[in-house]
């Protein structure tokens, strides 16, 4: 019985102490990985997903320690941990909530609409991020000498914001995605087959993602408004005008229409001082190779969105006519 006893004691010992090393391993903590605690998982599931990234290296060891130790409620969301973390790290962080978010930029979104869902992620500040944005210390290769603006320049798509990461840092990182793009599908070089500068290649694509909407129509309406800067026309755009205004989208009145900015373009000929809006690949691909065609006028003539395209005004007065007839006027 002495011998059971003892043995017993020495198991309980040695697990005891096989536990603490595991809650608190030796070496200083690894880099970061992101884990994913979806819907029903529980501190089992949690555990082996922390083993198998290499954030604790014995899921037993943990689950024992939290029975002991108590542990928090898991919320679902992802968690940015470091690798050979303690257990009490790991639980410190799992108690705090989800901490890396999802930021989602799309196509024909501004600065100022950006800066808004920033603001609203932990540990960034709307005005501060907008102020970095317009500040001109963080400068894209495709700005103009004295625009500070980087509306247009900022690539579109899903950002993963984790801990720490600052305005400037995740500002960067949408600046350089941008590059990317445009780099993949050589703006500059496009642009200048077009008579464009890249810049003037940008502003042009975000007038096309805000008029043309959907895929089909983009090729066409990069046509009509390099037709109209041709043909020295105005480009008569009222994505334009609503930029001016801080809208997104809506009706244009008479009274907008005589606005005075530099951004109505019913009113000046040429492009807007800067981009409006940031513009999708496929924009800024439509832009750089549009279809060829003497286009000059469109609007939507289906409830899908669908433009019709004329080259003529009659033609586009006709077009007007079957829009109204299909409620679309």
């Amino acid at each position: 019985m002495l011998v059971v006893v003892i043995v017993g004691v020495l198991i309980l010992l040695g697990g005891y102490l096989w536990v603490n090393s595991e809650a608190d391993p030796s070496g200083p903590p690894g880099p970061s990985v992101i884990v994913k605690v979806s819907p029903g998982s529980g501190t089992s599931q949690l555990a082996s997903q922390l083993q198998d990234h290499g954030v604790i290296g014995s899921s037993l060891a943990y689950r024992i320690w939290s029975e002991l130790h108590g542990a928090p409620g898991i919320l679902v969301g992802s968690y940015s941990f470091r690798r050979n973390s303690s257990f009490a790290k790991v639980n410190d962080i799992i108690a705090g909530g989800p901490n890396v978010f999802a930021l989602t930029i799309p196509p024909g979104f501004t600065v100022r609409e950006v800066a808004e869902r920033v603001g609203q992620l932990p540990g960034h500040d709307q005005a501060a991020f907008a102020a970095l944005a317009d500040g001109g210390t963080v400068h894209s290769p495709f700005q103009p000498a004295g625009v500070t603006n980087l509306d247009g320049l900022l690539g579109t798509g899903t950002y993963t914001v984790v801990p720490g990461e600052t305005d400037r840092q995740l500002l960067v990182d949408m600046v350089d995605r941008f590059d990317t793009q445009a780099d993949a599908m050589d703006l500059t070089s496009g642009s200048a087959a077009l008579g464009l500068t890249p810049y003037q290649a940008v502003i042009v694509a975000s007038i096309v993602e805000k008029e043309g909407v959907i895929t089909k129509n983009l090729g066409p309406v990069a046509r009509v408004i390099l037709n109209r800067l041709a043909n020295q026309m105005p480009l008569q755009m009222n994505s334009t005008v609503l930029y001016a205004l801080d809208q997104d989208g809506g009706q244009v009145t008479q009274q907008d229409l005589e606005l005075k900015s530099p951004y109505n373009t019913y009113l000046h000929v040429g492009l807007t001082p800067t981009p409006i809006c940031f513009p999708s690949p496929a924009a800024l691909q439509a832009t750089l190779h549009p279809p060829q065609g003497a286009w000059l006028y469109f609007v939507l003539v289906k409830s899908d969105g669908t433009e019709a395209f004329a080259d003529t005004y009659p033609q586009q007065l006709a077009n007007e006519a079957l829009a109204k007839q299909r409620g679309l006027g």
